[in-house]
């Protein structure tokens, strides 16, 4: 049983197979890794990166090339899992592990999602506040408003979403290659701070920040989706190609995010550090300070536009792998408004109740502290890629060498080693700031850190030292076993009921309809009253609208009966996607035929979509025209 494809609304709808070889196929297949990419350029980053130049100095650069390196196999691997299975991360997960350890999985990558959803609404009301001089409080709320342009976006095509992307990160990259040549960094310290060192525990703080600001572990979820947008041959030439063009992908736009990671980092040792400003930590502290420092007035209007450049390109990552992890782990889709929606609200109702309490100034910690939460996620993603990538059974002869794999793990050792030691010393520091109320620390905090080191130690196991569980009887589908067929026999219904709506769709729908029955057959024409008097008064509604619709629908009626069919007209009032299906079963309707409806767009979000869910609640077979 073929299961569900991954953001199967865009799935393959970038056709590859008619390109010629060389560079007009290559284009085809680059757009994924940008999208992925920035994740990896956030708001989330600035802060890290800011933190650790005005410190630290150059001393962290390293840091940000090992994550970069990192982030380029781990990004490839999660593409070959896309490629060569079809499957994105969550949903091979689901595939493999236990029902409870899918649901904890999924909690914690939506925890992910969330934390950098709040870097990117941080951020973006930075940008605004800086530009136009928006509170932050006001910032924040206007950033929900992005919903709308994501979903117009995604009705049009993953390419336009990606012109757009393309367009934020050239934004991004010119400005700070103008703000490096302002700034004018001493090229021997830069590459010094590329030799690997901590100077105190601070510095290993910034760089577990770093760390998970750069290799996001939503990105993995995305990207695994994201590259089956295309459609590639599927024999062993087309798939490695694809893996070919999509490792050039990853590189390309990667080692782009770490040019402008750099950049920042380098901006912030060559001006703050510099000058003996060792603690701009804030995105507003640097932004100020920008003008004074280096003598440019246009420094600080381009470090503001690339800001809220960054946010909205990043915020775009969020949607998508919000989706894919919902869709994948729990097989569950909601409205994509509703599901960017709720992510909305999970980082801007945090981010409103920091402002409201403890001020503008601890904006800057929370975003921090995002990026630290997004990097204690990163094991809980990475050791399941490593483990899908590295089985023979279901990735055959694409599955990763011996090599690849030994750098995998290395790759997971090196952040797993930075994570437990960071929980150690906050584990530490929380004992001991709970003095006098141990109970909260003994009966909360410690049995989640257990619950979670188990969920690690299983999927670790797993991908180790055996295969996780299965079960005994065949894996669930997401639609249930394939039947035998019978013998089909023509079958011609005698109770017909058939939606209209006036729309251009009505006459297909009225003689795809009329033709599954004979000239016997009760033909039943059903039209909804939706308006709000329609949904508040029902039948008692006499308005205008009730008025002309019951003329037309008559029309349709007696168009039918001149041709000889038996027609009756039944007006509903309300909701279409409760009031087909009670009419339907009210007029014990064999059939019930719908066209598609006669709006769209904005409409769609504001009305919704009828045929889903009308196709669920009807009790007799849905014939969608």
């Amino acid at each position: 049983m073929i299961p569900r494809q991954s953001l199967e609304e865009v799935y393959e709808s970038v056709d590859t197979t008619k390109a010629p070889g060389g560079w007009k196929r290559l284009l085809l297949f680059v757009g994924p890794a940008f999208l992925v990419a920035v994740g990896y350029m956030d708001p989330g980053n600035w802060a890290t990166d800011i933190a650790g130049g005005s410190k630290y100095g150059y001393s962290l650069l390293w840091v940000l090339l090992m994550s970069n390196l990192i982030a380029i196999l781990l990004q490839t691997m999660s593409a070959r899992l896309g490629v060569v299975r079809g499957r994105d991360l969550a949903q091979a997960s689901r595939e493999t592990y236990l029902p409870v350890v899918n649901y904890s999985l999924w909690f914690l990558a939506e925890v992910a999602i969330a934390a950098c959803d709040l870097a990117e609404v941080i951020g973006m009301a930075i940008g605004l506040n800086l530009l136009f001089g928006l509170p932050l409080i006001w910032g924040v709320s206007v950033a929900i408003l992005d919903t709308l342009l994501i979903l117009y976006l995604q009705r049009k095509g993953m390419r336009y979403i990606e012109t757009l992307i393309f367009s934020l990160v050239a934004l991004i990259g010119i400005s700070f290659f103008i703000e490096l040549l302002f700034a004018k960094p001493a090229i021997g310290e830069v590459v010094t701070g590329f030799i690997p060192k901590f100077t105190d525990n601070g510095a290993l703080y910034i760089a577990i920040g770093i760390i998970g600001a750069t290799v996001m572990p939503h990105n993995l979820y995305l990207h695994s989706s994201l590259v089956q947008t295309r459609r590639s041959k599927k024999d062993d030439a087309g798939i490695r190609s694809a893996l070919k063009f999509n490792f050039i992908d990853s590189s390309i736009a990667l080692n782009l995010a770490f040019f402008v990671n750099a950049s920042i980092l380098i901006l912030a040792a060559a001006v703050f550090f510099k000058n003996g400003y060792n603690n701009v930590a804030e995105i507003q502290d640097a932004h100020g300070l920008l003008a004074p420092l280096l003598g440019k007035k246009m420094a600080p209007i381009l470090f503001a536009v690339a800001l809220i450049a960054s946010g909205q390109s990043s915020t775009i990552t969020g949607t998508l792998a919000g989706q894919i992890v919902m869709e994948g782990y729990l097989d569950l889709r909601i409205a994509p408004w509703l599901r960017r929606l709720i992510t909305r609200l999970m980082a801007i109702i945090p981010t409103l109740l920091v402002i409201h309490f403890f001020g503008d100034g601890k904006v800057g910690d929370l975003l921090i502290l995002s990026q630290v939460i997004l990097s204690l996620q990163l094991g809980f993603a990475v050791v399941p890629l490593i483990h899908f990538v590295s089985d023979k059974d279901k990735m055959g002869k694409f599955a990763i060498s011996n090599t690849t794999k030994f750098f995998a793990w290395l790759s997971a050792i090196i952040i797993l080693s930075l994570n437990i030691k960071l929980v150690i010393e906050t584990l530490t520091e929380w004992q001991q700031q709970l003095t006098g109320h141990q109970w909260i620390f003994n009966f909360i905090i410690l049995p989640v850190v257990i619950l979670a080191v188990a969920l690690f130690i299983y999927i670790l196991w797993c991908a180790l030292f055996g295969k996780a569980y299965m079960k005994r009887r065949e894996a669930k589908v997401p639609h249930g076993k394939a039947e035998d067929i019978p013998l089909i026999q023509k079958k011609n219904y005698s109770r017909i009921a058939i939606c209209v709506d006036f729309s251009n769709s009505d006459i297909r729908a009225i003689t795809e309809g009329v033709a599954t029955g004979e000239k016997t057959s009760e033909i039943y024409l059903i039209h909804i009253v939706e308006t709000a008097g329609a949904r508040t008064m029902g039948e008692e509604i006499q308005d205008y609208e009730t008025h002309e619709d019951w003329k037309q629908l008559r029309l349709y009626g007696n168009k039918l009966r001149e041709q000889g069919y038996h027609v009756h007209e039944k007006l509903g009032f309300g909701d279409p996607k409760r009031e087909i299906p009670q009419l339907a079963e009210k007029v014990n309707a064999e059939l019930l035929v719908i066209g598609k409806h006669g709006h769209r767009g904005i409409k769609d979000i504001i009305f919704g979509e009828t045929i889903a869910e009308v196709r669920h609640r009807a009790k007799c077979p849905v014939l969608v025209v």
